[in-house]
């Protein structure tokens, strides 16, 4: 069988290490409650970064070669990413994926991302099935404070779940004014292009097939406002995702944390096939809130809490 990438991959040690990319941005006419996001070189301007973000799991996909030159086909059934995003990238910008493996530990192993002057975009955990102990941000998340003197999610709880959503991805379906491109725009620009992902999803889109009816949930989020992705896994369960198949997603709140310029709302998303009782892929994502961008945020602050 023909190999599913052509990715040149160096090994040094227990390293394995993956080309220099310069990712596509594909985002920059995203926008969500009536205003642009993130990604727009105007509205990042103004929270202060240099221009639209490359959105986080953009990067996911460099990451896969990687992961299947250590696992084979077990990564498109059960394969997970778990990372924390901590710097972010701008269109122009090469970065590299890193995998750094440990012998006691055959189906786990450390991932990171870095840009050519050394500056670390995410790190994290990446494995094959389950039994391997808390992901990255699992364990992450477990240590975090929960939320103090919410603004933006002052009416959200944890354990809040939405009702399943069906959703679909079809090579030419239009993702709609979250994601405004289709699978098969998008892999003209992926950077690990794969003759695979004419019938699997590619991890970075599995994020999109969950997110891209994000808005039907309805938890009682305060708006609008900015947020961008700090956190995010992806899990296979029951893989690959079929693109044309027919899923539902469940979405529920399972923690709630914050910064000194953040709200956050952690949410695990689960796929399931229609009808199904055991999901075929999950998702944890960390939304981080500006809380500048809320407009009403200081004098509402100051309403609720004084000060």
């Amino acid at each position: 069988m023909t190999a599913p990438f052509d990715t040149p991959i160096t090994r040094e040690g227990a390293l394995l290490v993956g080309p220099w990319r310069g990712p596509r941005q594909m985002l920059a006419e995203q926008h969500y409650d009536g205003h642009a996001s993130i990604h727009d070189d105007a509205t990042a301007q103004k929270l202060g970064f240099k221009g639209g973000t490359i959105e986080g799991p953009t990067h996911f996909t460099q990451f896969e070669p990687l992961a299947f030159a250590l696992w084979g086909e077990r990564w498109f059934r059960e394969g997970c990413l778990s990372v924390h995003f901590r710097a972010p990238v701008f269109e122009g910008e090469e970065v590299r994926a890193l995998i750094e493996t440990d012998p006691a530990a055959p189906t786990r192993a450390t991932a990171r991302m870095e840009r050519r002057d050394g500056t670390e975009i995410l790190t994290g955990s990446i494995e094959v099935g389950r039994g391997n102990g808390p992901t990255a941000l699992e364990a992450r998340l477990a240590g975090l404070a929960p939320l103090a003197d919410p603004v933006v999610l002052r009416d959200v709880e944890v354990g809040l779940t939405s009702q399943r959503i069906p959703v679909r991805m079809g090579a030419d379906d239009h993702m709609g004014n979250y994601y405004p491109f289709t699978l098969a725009q998008k892999r003209q620009r992926m950077t690990e292009p794969s003759e695979r992902f004419a019938t699997a999803i590619p991890m970075e889109m599995i994020s999109v097939l969950i997110q891209h009816k994000a808005g039907e949930d309805r938890f009682p989020v305060r708006g609008p406002h900015v947020g961008l992705f700090a956190d995010q896994e992806i899990r296979l369960i029951d893989g690959p995702l079929e693109v044309g198949a027919d899923y539902e997603v469940e979405r529920e709140i399972v923690g709630l944390s914050g910064s000194k310029r953040t709200e956050s709302m952690w949410v695990k998303s689960r796929v399931y096939r229609p009808g199904g009782s055991s999901p075929v892929a999950e998702m944890l994502l960390n939304s981080a809130i500006m809380k500048e961008s809320y407009a009403p945020y200081a004098s509402e602050h100051a309403a609720l809490y004084g000060g």
